[in-house]
């Protein structure tokens, strides 16, 4: 498997929501013109007079920053500015970890709702539970907030308190809750088994965790089944926004036992990294599908291309959402970080994924609900504005439905991969041929 000190990264890639570092130094670029300076100064002009005549005093480094983030915004959806703030709140995400009570939240009529308290977390411990309602958080009514900033309010420095009001069903009074909060890790994957010989691998985002997770969650399940009864495995990508171009790469190899994976080409050709697997398939070979649909981006992306193009899985369920570029972060001093699209990446065959996604092997579409039908539309990099173009790109476009039934019994794309699995389902593109992808080099030659 290829170790993590070995591979030396030129960027990271951001999915549609995901937040991902990879630091970079800056790069000299050629002296701009003459015509450049005017414009420059004439942006400074422009500035003084806002400051001296808007008919309420601006705030300038609010001013500043949205001209930064103006001139970015207007390469592609993904370069920007992040102010100190920001920047903390990405590398927060980045890390898998962060000062909390540990409680997975959604917003109910208006309150902050608990899905699950997380296993050996302050509040499970506290005795928060599934259903409570919170109304406050230290002393503050959380009715008229968003979500985020509830939960932004939850987190904080490990070892400070937080107090909570919870409105519990049954109770004929609000509860009280003061809970001290600890480091709460963000698992990466989630799994089990299915129909008692499946092994069922989710990957929720590629953040600094999500190989270590991955390599204990195939080890658990090996536990759980023999090795001769297992039939093999389910990789769920779906809904998975992407995140880190290392552990893209980490969880591809831990599937792989040879073949390019992924390369990065920028501007300049010699900046061109191809980033190949080493021998060491976590799963022994087992038979692999992978799940994917319209809000399988970036990270994930890579993962189900080279899967796909090394036949090693046969990739199931819609087109994925065609972000197929690369976001360099580089540190600003104490004022943020730039986020700027510096390369793209490509799969093994060569493939640009950019504005155009991974096409399944064997379309699977994802039924909507009633109550959902006509409220979803397909979305991908393709619909969105100012977008770069893809090498491949069609009218088609890029994306499709996200969706995934809360209930894996409703889950009609996992149950098609199961049945394949299972031997009930038959299609010629399962299992893929190994052998065809030397068969295709060479027909390219």
């Amino acid at each position: 498997m290829i170790r993590k000190a070995s591979i030396m990264l030129v960027g990271a890639l951001m999915g549609a929501t995901a937040m991902s570092v990879v630091y970079s130094a800056g790069v000299p670029a050629e002296a701009a013109g003459n015509s450049t300076y005017k414009e420059l100064a004439l942006f400074g002009d422009v500035f003084e007079r806002i400051r001296a005549q808007y008919v309420t005093k601006p705030d300038e480094k609010k001013l500043i920053e949205a001209a930064i983030n103006g001139m970015l915004s207007s390469l592609d959806p993904h370069s920007s500015y992040m102010n100190a703030e920001e920047a903390a709140d990405m590398q927060t995400q980045t890390k898998g970890e962060f000062g909390g009570i540990g409680i997975e939240v959604t917003m109910e009529d208006g309150l902050v709702k608990v899905v699950s308290p997380i296993d050996d977390t302050p509040g499970a411990k506290a005795g928060i539970l599934a259903g409570d309602l919170i109304s406050e958080i230290n002393g503050q009514p959380v009715r008229g907030m968003q979500l985020q900033d509830a939960v932004e309010k939850m987190r904080g420095k490990v070892g400070t308190p937080i107090k909570l009001t919870i409105l519990r069903k049954g109770a004929d009074k609000p509860l009280q809750f003061s809970v001290m909060r600890e480091i709460i890790p963000i698992r990466a994957v989630k799994s089990r088994v299915e129909d008692g010989d499946i092994g069922y691998l989710r990957i929720i985002s590629f953040t600094d965790k999500t190989f270590d997770d991955l390599q204990a969650a195939i080890a658990k399940i090996k536990k759980q089944v023999p090795e001769d009864k297992l039939k093999g495995y389910v990789l769920d990508l779906r809904l998975n926004p992407g995140g880190l171009l290392d552990q893209a790469i980490y969880v591809s190899d831990a599937f792989l036992q040879k073949g390019e994976i992924v390369s990065t080409r920028s501007r300049n050709p010699e900046d061109t990294r191809r980033f190949n697997a080493t021998p060491g398939d976590l799963t022994d070979g087992k038979p692999l599908i992978v799940l994917i649909n319209g809000g399988t981006a970036s990270a994930a992306e890579i993962v189900s291309g080279a899967l796909q193009d090394l036949k090693r899985a046969t990739i199931v369920g819609t087109r994925s959402f065609g972000k197929g570029s690369v976001q360099t972060i580089i540190p600003m001093g104490d004022n943020g970080a730039l986020r700027l699209t510096t390369a793209l990446y490509y799969t093994p065959s060569g493939r640009s994924i950019q504005g155009t996604g991974i096409t399944p092997d064997i379309t699977v579409e994802e039924p909507l609900p009633k109550d959902l039908q006509g409220k979803l539309r397909p979305e991908g990099e393709s619909s969105l504005p100012g977008h770069i173009q893809g090498q491949f790109e069609t009218k088609a476009g890029s994306g499709s439905i996200a969706y995934v039934p809360p209930d894996p019994k409703d889950d009609v794309q996992l149950h098609y991969a199961l049945d394949l699995l299972n031997g009930t389902k038959k299609d010629k593109a399962f299992p893929p041929d190994p052998n065809k992808v030397e068969l295709e080099k060479a027909n390219s030659k």
